[in-house]
């Protein structure tokens, strides 16, 4: 059986005609940074990009039929390179620790390869020094079909927790500092300041926005399978809120994650005792995963409480205590307190302290 191919790009037309006029300009920057919220297609975008700029008809997009667009959409052109977050390579030696960092994103490519729609990167998953060593040596290389080539590092915000060190973001920037003749480099992230205020001066910006609910919607029923029911379909949509990627996790992990925010603000507003007991329940070593997943859904849930306060429809359930509220400040103030936590978690923070910290904080405003 045939490889699968990556769906189409979906959106973003704006910044579409921004990065095509510049690069048939003679002007595309050689280090770019795509920002927005998780699932709106950054990293899609940038394969996208990798088309254009490899694609054998000049046009304002990827003609689709050419042999390097073929092969781009594939996942398979030797001069574009997609360096995703991986598990830390487990050999103590240098270049064993490449080839195992080598070795996976290849595996990782394989199962996109076969399964093309969003898949979220494992909580735990990272792009460790081994993985920048990687980049750095293949972006030496001579390019193999003599043309551009393209270096896509997604979720890039990943490279600064390494044990309490910047080792592998630093050298990153190394390379960015001077990009050979001909790269095209492009990072992803969530939001730019994840990332070090060196690397960032080294990148232009550019941020997408997130998708209307007929693009999301219109996604879902060319290419969900099983076909959604009508309701199925638009409950997924607006719980998306303009993200492919949010209609796409699979149902029970984004029910585990909602279910556990659900508990922890239940107990954060018993009391401080129930709040420290729930913390120390924590695993020690799940600072990412499951547990960043239970803070991203606990900001969902105080970010639909407050819509709540402003009148507007409240899209998931939501602790009842949470709901007495008529102002939005004390939920705003909460979900500060929890985006701070979600960054704390990429370092080297117990999860216990840090969910018991979180649980004092959220008692204050709430």
């Amino acid at each position: 059986m045939l490889p699968m191919s990556l769906h189409p790009l979906i959106g973003h037309q704006e910044a579409r005609n921004r990065l095509a006029r510049a690069a048939r300009a003679g002007k595309l920057p050689q280090v770019l940074l795509l920002t927005g919220a998780p699932g709106v297609g950054k990293q899609r975008l940038a394969l996208w990009l990798a088309q254009l700029v490899l694609c054998q008809n000049r046009d304002q997009e990827p003609c689709g039929t050419c042999r390097p667009c073929h092969l781009v959409a594939g996942l398979s052109h030797p001069d574009v390179h997609w360096i995703v977050p991986i598990s830390r390579p487990k050999a103590s030696d240098t270049d064993k620790q490449v080839e195992e960092a080598a070795e996976a994103i290849a595996q990782a490519m394989a199962e996109r390869r076969a399964e093309p729609l969003y898949q979220v990167a494992d909580g735990m998953a990272t792009h460790s020094l081994a993985s920048v060593r990687l980049l750095q040596r293949r972006a030496a290389l001579t390019p193999v079909e003599g043309g551009p080539r393209v270096f896509i590092l997604g979720e890039a915000d990943r490279l600064i927790a390494q044990e309490s060190s910047q080792e592998a973001a630093n050298a990153l920037l190394k390379l960015l500092e001077e990009p050979p003749a001909g790269s095209l480099f492009v990072l992803t992230t969530v939001e730019a300041r994840r990332l070090l205020p060196t690397m960032r001066s080294r990148a232009v910006p550019l941020r997408l926005g997130r998708l209307t609910d007929a693009e999301v919607g219109g996604f879902l029923k060319a290419h969900l399978k099983p076909a959604p029911s009508s309701r199925e379909l638009e409950e997924r949509v607006s719980l998306a809120e303009g993200s492919i990627g949010a209609a796409l996790r699979a149902d029970d992990e984004a029910g585990k994650a909602q279910q556990a925010a659900q508990q922890w603000l239940e107990a954060v507003l018993a009391g401080p005792g129930p709040s420290f007991e729930r913390a120390l329940k924590q695993t020690p070593w799940a600072a990412r995963g499951e547990f960043t997943a239970m803070l991203d859904a606990l900001a969902e849930t105080l970010g639909e409480a407050a819509r709540g306060t402003l009148g507007q429809p409240v899209r998931r359930t939501v602790p009842k205590a949470l709901l007495r509220y008529r102002d939005p400040d004390p939920l705003l103030k909460a979900m500060e307190h929890v985006a701070d936590a979600r960054e704390a978690a990429w370092g080297n923070v117990n999860p216990q302290v840090l969910l018991a910290v979180l649980g004092e904080e959220l008692a204050e405003v709430l």
